[in-house]
């Protein structure tokens, strides 16, 4: 709630203006809790056509479509009082008039409706009628009634009594707005509500620092009561960044962490063998002598060339050739070693190697081998001088022919 007026913090004589002069009064009075604060009253009961009216001084509205008046107040129970004619009332109304500055006088506008505009007819859900030592034992209503739209700088209100014995105690004007909030990764300016009590007035948001926003555009509504309402889309912190502080804050994956993608996800702690360069990373790169395939994901742990196969075995019989060997003693941090045959033909002379011919055959294939055989056949019928090396993956086989 934002205040507009608040006459229990008046340090001097209220001062509102008062048509007809007898009728109603300002005095000093006590709120509930005993605290001096300035009233108006008024008891002209005893008298029939009562028209007695107060009127506040200009209120500016700031901005507002629609304003609140809350009312406290307390009325002599007409059945209390004896010897009074039957017009004695335990209600008032309350009025509004807007102008663009403060123009009104002692005779404008005028006192009546039209061009004064009535907000409610105000009647007590407590009256008071018993009497002590001490007084009158007053019993204190509260009321709030609201109006809108309003457009113009600012206002009046204005107080008629037709034949009650009251006093109002404390008038208080303010209207409603959703205050600043940061929700769904998203900040949203405080916002005024609407003209309406049903008014839902729609705010853009804007993504937190290092969000991004998902989908569609995000969006909160403010209803009349000053509260956030059906929030639509939202932002997400983007790769390299994670939520903190329930989501108010995007804070960069510090150094040894990341995060691939945007998202709700927090920062990863960096694989094995891999390091970050900086903070706000979106991957880790590995160590020296450690690499991914294209394959592998970002947080899979960077591994190394796996040392070479053993006990390779060799069984030749004129064109064929059966290779057998033992896994490498060392994968490299990998589980999925595979090996590739290699087929050379090198000749008798000291020319370069070349590659075998495509009538070479290999069961169960050449390349990709997941088991530690293979069978070569359609070989040239010659003498084989058979090598075996390794290179990351593969398993790669010279022949001499």
């Amino acid at each position: 709630e934002n205040v507009l007026m608040d006459s229990t913090t008046a340090t001097a004589e209220l001062g509102w203006t008062i048509y007809p002069s007898l009728g109603w009064e300002e005095v000093s009075g006590y709120d509930e809790n005993m605290n001096t604060i300035r009233t108006y009253q008024v008891c002209n009961v005893f008298n029939s056509s009562q028209n007695n009216w107060v009127r506040t001084k200009y209120i500016r509205r700031r901005g507002a479509q629609r304003i609140h008046v809350e009312m406290k107040f307390s009325v002599r129970d007409c059945s209390s009082i004896p010897n009074i004619p039957g017009s004695c009332k335990e209600t008032f109304n309350l009025y509004y008039f807007e102008s663009d500055s403060d123009t009104a006088t002692k005779v404008f506008p005028a006192w009546m409706e039209n061009p004064w505009i009535k907000v409610d007819t105000i009647a007590a859900d407590e009256s008071f009628s018993q009497v002590d030592l001490g007084g009158r034992v007053m019993k204190i209503n509260r009321e709030v009634r609201s109006f809108g739209p309003v457009s113009r700088n600012g206002f009046y209100l204005a107080f008629q009594d037709y034949g009650a014995c009251m006093s109002l105690i404390a008038v208080r004007v303010f209207f409603r707005k959703c205050p600043r909030v940061v929700r769904n990764g998203a900040v949203f300016p405080e916002t005024l509500s609407g003209a309406e009590s049903t008014s839902l007035v729609a705010a853009r948001g804007t993504c937190i620092p290092n969000g991004e926003e998902v989908d569609v555009p995000i969006k909160l509504y403010c209803n009349g009561d000053g509260e956030w309402l059906v929030p639509i889309g939202r932002c997400m912190c983007k790769a390299g960044h994670e939520a903190v502080e329930n989501g108010t804050i995007c804070r960069a994956c510090s150094s040894g962490f990341f995060k691939p993608s945007q998202g709700d996800q927090q920062c990863l702690q960096c694989p094995m063998n891999s390091r970050t360069t900086n903070e706000g990373a979106t991957n880790c790169v590995c160590r020296n002598g450690y690499y991914r395939t294209d394959s592998d994901p970002a947080q899979m742990p960077c591994t190394t060339v796996p040392s070479a196969p053993q006990r390779v075995i060799s069984s030749v019989n004129e064109t064929s050739l059966r290779l057998e060997w033992s896994p490498p003693r060392e994968s490299g941090g990998r589980e999925d070693v595979v090996y590739n045959i290699i087929c050379k033909s090198c000749g008798s002379g000291r020319g370069a190697c070349t590659r075998c011919g495509d009538n070479v055959q290999f069961v169960p294939r050449q390349l990709g081998l997941t088991e530690p055989r293979v069978h070569i056949s359609d070989l040239l019928a010659s003498s084989f001088l058979i090598n075996s090396f390794i290179i990351f993956k593969m398993l790669c086989i010279i022949c001499h022919c």
